[in-house]
């Protein structure tokens, strides 16, 4: 690792990142050096074509944790163990024919969900919240909203009641925030998760938790549990953020007006725009080189981490110029990640069905809705992984609960 290393934290990853991408990119080339929290030396993979050479080749960029040539000088209490994954018997972490078998039972038992009652449960949900707010006039859609109906969603999915929904979601939620009461959220998660479980097996449905157990791969309740843990935060967060990331793009993009007001033909464009240019997560935690090698003019050691740079890749000059028309229907961004790793495609399209109908729901049924705050008001949570708005206040004439006054 090289004395020039940046480090991965800071205001700048709130306010101008993708200005910082191409600082990297211009000063340290695409592959960069960066200190994580306590001084941890890593790689940061910022461009496209080496990105989707370590996301190619799971061999030499191992998914293993145990390879990571930095444990001895890792606290108990390091934040970001929770991201490294260490001795978790989850998907994230399995390689190999273990992986695929494992990543076929997950994406076997999501494509089986129902299309039409996936987008009901959402359209559902989603008409939940916007009556406890649509009365008020004004209301911040991230934490009244975005934040609370993914997760509501994919639980009815997985195959919890609806009374356990919104518990669910505080739990996921103080997990995600890391706070003093992340480890309590991870530990109701856990025993809901197991509880799940232990009902399936007396009682199947149908369910992705029941199409799991079913599926006869020999995975242990624990593995499935773990699983299932991970697929919901996976699939809460980011989706939460893309639907605030794109409603806030539309709120303040003189070309999404039109979209406001009863138009829908935008709302795709914007969510594809999201994706390639504000993606919900920036930055993903990794990769460990099997073998000493070289990966964009670096020496990369055996046992390295790299972080996939997701933005920093889809904004890559090498293949993008500026202004160029890669958004609408091109999918060649990172934002799913690449490769046997990637975010399973069932597991994309149950996102993009959630996220589509909560933009739809909102322009629906708030018409007149607009900002609160002069868009430079807007702030992000100051995180290097995941890139979302901290609130999303907005005013709009009331209108009445579609189930009666809330």
């Amino acid at each position: 690792m090289t004395s020039d290393a940046v480090p991965l934290g800071g205001p700048r990853f709130q306010t101008e990142p993708a200005r910082l991408y191409r600082e990297m990119r211009k000063e340290h080339g695409a592959v960069t050096p960066v200190l994580l929290d306590g001084g941890i030396p890593a790689w940061l993979v910022l461009g496209y074509r080496e990105l989707h050479q370590v996301t190619g080749d799971p061999v030499l960029f191992s998914r293993d944790s145990d390879l990571w040539n930095q444990w001895e000088n890792i606290p108990d209490d390091w934040p970001l163990l929770p991201m490294i994954g260490h001795k978790q018997p989850s998907i994230l972490y399995t390689v190999g024919e273990r992986h695929r078998r494992r990543a076929a039972m997950v994406s076997d038992a999501l494509e089986a969900v129902d299309p039409s009652q996936l987008r009901h449960h959402a359209e559902r949900f989603a008409d939940e919240l916007i009556d406890a707010v649509c009365l008020r006039a004004e209301a911040d859609l991230i934490a009244d909203y975005a934040m609370l109906l993914p997760v509501r969603v994919l639980a009815r999915l997985y195959g919890f009641s609806d009374e356990e929904g919104p518990g669910l979601v505080t739990a996921l939620n103080d997990m995600i925030d890391g706070r003093e009461r992340a480890i309590a959220g991870q530990t109701h998660l856990a025993a809901s998760m197991a509880r799940l479980l232990a009902e399936r097996k007396a009682h199947p449905a149908d369910d992705v938790a029941s199409r799991m157990l079913a599926d006869g791969s020999g995975f242990s309740d624990e593995e499935i549990a773990q699983d299932l843990m991970v697929m919901m935060a996976a699939g809460h967060q980011p989706t939460a953020d893309w639907i605030g990331n794109s409603l806030r793009l539309m709120l303040t993009d003189s070309r999404f007006a039109a979209s406001l007001f009863g138009g829908r033909n935008s709302v795709a464009e914007a969510m594809s725009e999201v994706l390639w240019e504000d993606t919900p997560t920036q930055n993903v935690a990794g990769r460990w080189a099997s073998r000493d090698t070289r990966l964009g003019d670096r020496a990369v050691r055996a046992g390295d981490l790299l972080l996939l740079g997701l933005q920093g890749a889809n904004s890559d000059p090498q293949v993008r110029t500026h202004g160029s028309e890669l958004t609408g229907g091109n999918h060649a961004h990172f934002s799913f990640g690449h490769g046997e790793h990637r975010c399973p495609f069932p597991a994309q399209e149950i996102a993009e069905v959630i996220a589509r109908t909560a933009i739809e729901v909102v322009l629906d049924r708030l018409p007149d809705i607009d900002l609160a705050v002069p868009a430079e008001f807007l702030t992000r949570r100051p995180s290097p992984w995941l890139r979302g708005l901290t609130e999303l206040p907005v005013r709009f004439t009331p209108t009445p609960a579609l189930g009666g006054t809330p």
